[in-house]
């Protein structure tokens, strides 16, 4: 930064204050700096200057998803590192791949470099772990799933209500035998969108079939298994609900290959690319990613920014989404038992 000044022709301040976006410097000789700053190649040392700063902030935080390559965790990702680029903020990231040992290693290698903040969707049963783990004082905010032990800001799905309104609208459409798909149980998401399931058989009067009920479902291998095998059953469903928007993926790969696409009804839970292009176009009960990436990074800033108060949740509502496949009646040959040939 010297070598900046001397070529500069300014003061050793001065480039500071350019290199640290600050918006108070000259603009002739904010230019004269940038331009000294190409010619000598200078690069900003983030260590060095951390350890001057007197609130020792390196303008980094730490995102940790379920997998990044999920269309849901990807988009929570875009979202929060454009609210952080907005900041002047970098975005250190992480998939979890729902391994609590996993989370504590991002979470430890995160604290090493210093991050000021967590984004976290959790996995562990318990994250009283943070506490040692994370340097006083540094801000947490669960998003998409709560986190346990550890009070913090939470950013949430409405997945019972979410999950209810869907079950409850194939039983509008005329279904009494809906299946139910769900990814691992002991996935939070998972567990209240089968509540929502459940409570709305029970408002109907009816009761969850175990014989139409699979869990454990974390791909879309499985969930194409799970299907495929419902519809060798005697009794077959009519009508699917799908947890999690791979395991739609898998039951709409399934119902191709039985050739019973236009024949059972299906609603996922989380949209995917191209599900409205379908034939039929998968109804879906949409999250809203954008939202709770932008109100997660907010709940973070405002607690970079000196906010003290209570930890709280906040709530993002689901939408049913209409699109064709989650309209369609219960099928005659399906209510007589009988799957074993394409319609």
């Amino acid at each position: 930064m010297n070598d900046v000044a001397r070529t500069a022709g300014v003061s050793l301040k001065t480039v500071s204050r350019v290199v640290n976006g600050e918006q108070t410097v000259n603009p002739e000789l904010a230019a004269q700096v940038q331009s000294a700053i190409a010619a000598l190649n200078y690069r900003h040392d983030i260590g060095a200057s951390t350890l001057r700063r007197s609130d020792r902030r390196t303008d980094m935080i730490a995102l940790l998803l379920e997998d990044v390559s999920n269309p849901f965790s990807s988009a929570l990702h875009r979202v929060i590192e454009d609210e952080a680029r907005a900041r002047r903020l970098q975005v250190l990231t992480g998939s979890v791949d729902e391994d609590p040992e996993r989370e504590r290693e991002l979470i430890r290698t995160f604290t090493m470099r210093r991050a000021d903040g967590v984004i976290i969707a959790p996995v562990s049963s318990d994250h009283s772990y943070l506490t040692a783990e994370l340097p006083p004082g540094t801000p947490v905010v669960f998003v998409d799933r709560p986190g346990q032990g550890f009070a913090a800001d939470t950013v949430l799905a409405t997945n019972v209500t979410g999950a209810a309104e869907a079950t409850r609208h194939l039983l509008a459409h005329g279904h009494r035998s809906i299946a139910y798909l769900g990814d691992h149980y002991h996935i939070s998401t998972a567990q209240h969108r089968y509540e929502g399931y459940v409570a709305a058989l029970t408002e109907a009067g009816l009761q969850a079939d175990p014989a139409l009920v699979a869990h454990g479902l974390h791909t879309t291998a499985l969930a194409e298994t799970a299907v495929m095998s419902l519809f060798h059953r005697p009794a077959p469903p009519t009508a699917l609900f799908s947890s999690q928007n791979l395991v739609t993926i898998g039951a709409v790969r399934a119902l191709r290959r039985l050739g019973l696409h236009r024949a059972v009804a299906l609603i996922g839970f989380d949209d995917f690319p191209l599900a409205d292009l379908l034939e039929p176009a998968v109804t879906v009960v949409a999250q809203n990613p954008a939202l709770m990436g932008r109100t997660a990074a907010a709940a973070l800033f405002r607690r970079l920014d000196g906010h003290t108060g209570e930890p709280g949740t906040f709530w993002i509502p689901t939408d049913l989404i209409r699109r064709g496949s989650g309209e369609l009646p219960p099928s005659p040959q399906l209510l007589h038992g009988r799957s074993d040939r394409p319609l």
